[in-house]
């Protein structure tokens, strides 16, 4: 990695020496994962009408550590793993529905999960790449959306619905969760009202190679940092 720029940028240099920019779909503050010189991993769309046809997938912050950086990728993740009964707390809703209008009109939540029998369940998925010591952060920069989805969760819980937040950890070397109060105090705030007032909070790690990336187990959700 060169540099990051633009946000949704970065400037890459290939193992044959030419110099790339890549995509980046995290527009985070990508805290310790967009320092140049770290080694990174691209996937290629083969698409010649896009403007930047490789995409930034994992980066590498240090030798036998993986940080996955695809913002797309936890929303998949956590589907597959829906979709296969390997998350307990949900695994009685038979149908999924991606991208429903909640709450606020210009809202949507990622999943509804539906089943004969349960109330409705609205499950939003956030992307954590950042990790210090061992505890994975979220989020990495103020969140003002992730905020508001806090509280829209929380009106689908006085609504009488099931409303549930997972936390997909893309970094390999972290052990536990928290929410990153030194960063954003606000959603820390909100994120306790929002466990207090009956949502769901579950924190799960992805197993992650240059091979696959998969969703592997669950991890504690501690607010002590």
């Amino acid at each position: 990695m060169i540099q990051r720029h633009h946000r949704f940028l970065m400037d890459v240099r290939l193992d044959d020496g030419r110099q790339v920019t890549a995509h980046s779909g995290n527009t985070g503050g990508m805290l310790g994962c967009s320092a140049p010189g770290m080694r990174v991993w691209l996937s290629d769309s083969r698409n010649s009408r896009r403007k930047y046809r490789l995409s930034l997938e994992l980066v590498q912050p240090a030798p036998g550590q993986w940080v996955g950086v695809n913002t797309l990728l936890p929303n998949r993740l956590v589907r597959e793993a829906l979709e296969a009964g390997k998350i307990p707390a949900f695994s009685h809703y038979d149908t999924i529905r991606p991208e429903v209008r909640f709450g606020d009109e210009s809202s949507r939540v990622d999943f509804l999960l539906q089943g004969a029998g349960y109330p409705n369940c609205y499950l939003e998925v956030k992307n954590v790449t950042y990790c210090q010591q061992g505890r994975a952060l979220f989020p990495d920069a103020v969140t003002a959306r992730g905020t508001r989805h806090l509280r829209e969760l929380m009106r689908m819980r006085e609504q009488g619905h099931c409303a549930a937040l997972i936390f997909c950890v893309q970094h390999s070397e972290a052990y536990s969760f928290s929410p990153a109060a030194l960063i954003d105090p606000v959603y820390t705030t909100q994120l306790q009202k929002a466990m207090d007032a009956g949502v769901q909070v579950q924190a799960w790690k992805a197993a992650i190679s240059p091979e696959a990336v998969n969703l592997s187990h669950q991890l504690p959700v501690l607010f002590s940092q």
